[in-house]
């Protein structure tokens, strides 16, 4: 669309709305801060109202720095950064630091929401617009001279009214988009629970019993081996982009991420040589978060961390049925429980063995491995089409405003008042206004009065 709709007209933003920006107080002055006027900085942007700063000033604070006090239903836009184009409506009387545009809407030109909408409209224009290094920045200067198409008054009051219409539905869509991978991970947790608690092949086994499957598993041909103690691995041992070594920040969800500013060089990982993962080894982290294990897949260049455990099976088991019990809540629940440690959980060879858990046959172990297996794939399967309708979603969100300020969301009637026409009439009126002002003001002076 080349033309602008009937009505509307091209206008610089400060010709609906009266800018201003905020400013910091100096933080060496304690008595500035702690106060009871909000100030609002960028990090607390992007709410469509927003109801708390995380920081306040007093007045002693705003007297004496560039900071201004900005009414209810003004509109705050980010100008810094990454942040360029976040955007609020003050849902209370606030300051702003100098990071914070803030747009007061002209009575009877526009109101607060169109405001709102209009410059999350105008979002990716003002990020094209920034200037700077890393960190590109836009002025409120650019702001005010940037132009938008502008719709009748009335235009406008059906605009928002259909865009609180439609992004509430968005917003709902969005909201249970956003609540599935709770879902999926609950889902997953409740495979492993159901896994290694032999409720998972009950009916494939025919309802027999499972109880005299209960052992531990230092009793179920599992043998454990810590990683290599400080004294033989330091700090200073480890270089960039050699053989990965694998602590618990390397494992996530059965899978493990080296890193390549965690490596060490050939030397160390020969001398090292009794912690080397094999193919089928099982690691687990054994400090912090519990239920980070993963098998070994291959024939890997790895090395067993600090702080991690090696678990190897005999050819009764099945390294990945094992991965399964450590990644399931019973075991998590358990370590949580058992292990040692006051600030860090700290899991031990003596903790693991004695995990008591469902050691089924190996013919039952594969069964139990293919089901998990299956149904962490379907729920995969489930998180990549969340994923993709979430991108569609958002898309959607800035569809939606695009094609209402192109004039397209709502029919137009031919007998709104262009937008011309009452900028006119509405900037005759201030003119005038501020003519009496000056007016009254010499009146002031003759009279002695001021």
């Amino acid at each position: 669309m080349s033309e602008l709709p009937k009505g509307w007209s091209l206008v610089s933003l400060d010709k609906i709305a009266d800018w201003g920006s905020g400013g910091t107080p100096k933080r060496t002055e304690n008595s500035y801060y702690d106060g009871d006027i909000p100030w609002v900085k960028t990090g607390d942007l992007g709410p469509k109202f927003l109801r708390q700063s995380s920081e306040f000033i007093s007045q002693e604070g705003l007297k004496n720095s560039s900071a201004k006090l900005f009414l209810k239903g003004s509109v705050a836009i980010a100008m810094y950064g990454a942040t360029i184009g976040k955007t609020s409506i003050l849902d209370f009387d606030a300051s702003t630091n100098q990071a914070c545009a803030v747009g007061m809407p002209i009575v009877g030109v526009t109101d607060t929401n169109f405001l709102y909408y209009l410059l999350n409209n105008e979002k990716q224009d003002f990020i094209k617009k920034g200037k700077g290094g890393a960190q590109p920045n836009i002025s409120q200067q650019i702001i005010k001279a940037h132009e938008i198409w502008f719709p009748p008054l009335a235009e406008q009051k059906c605009i928002v009214e259909k865009l609180d219409q439609v992004l509430a539905q968005v917003d709902t869509i969005k909201a249970h988009l956003d609540g599935i991978p709770a879902i999926l991970k609950r889902f997953r947790q409740s495979v492993l629970a159901a896994a290694v608690s032999g409720k998972l092949t009950e009916e494939w086994r025919g309802g027999e019993s499972f109880n005299s499957q209960i052992k531990k598993l230092g009793d179920a041909g599992v043998s454990i081996k810590t990683g290599p103690f400080g004294s033989a691995l330091h700090k200073h041992d480890y270089i960039h982009s050699g053989v990965p070594v694998i602590n618990p920040m390397h494992i996530l969800e059965g899978q493990l991420f080296p890193s390549e500013s965690m490596t060490i060089n050939e030397s160390k990982y020969s001398e090292l040589s009794a912690w080397h993962l094999r193919d089928g080894d099982v690691i687990v982290g054994r400090r912090g978060e519990m239920g980070r294990a993963a098998t070994v897949k291959g024939d890997q260049r790895l090395l067993c961390g600090t702080g991690s455990m090696i678990l190897r099976v005999n050819e009764d088991s099945l390294p990945k049925y094992l991965e399964l019990i450590l990644r399931s809540p019973t075991a998590i629940q358990y370590f949580n429980s058992a292990s040692v440690g006051s600030t860090m959980v700290n899991l031990n060879q003596k903790v693991i063995k004695d995990l008591e858990i469902y050691f089924p046959p190996l013919y039952e172990q594969t069964e139990i491995v293919r089901l998990v297996d299956q149904y962490f794939a379907f729920a995969d399967t489930i998180e990549r089409q969340v994923q993709k309708a979430q991108q569609r979603v958002d898309k959607l969100t800035q569809s939606i405003l695009a094609k209402a300020f192109r004039g397209e969301l709502v029919p137009q009637d031919p007998n709104d008042e262009p937008a011309d026409q009452l900028l006119k009439r509405i900037a005759a009126a201030r003119a005038e206004s501020e003519a009496l002002a000056k007016a009254a003001k010499k009146v002031g002076k003759k009279t002695g009065k001021s």
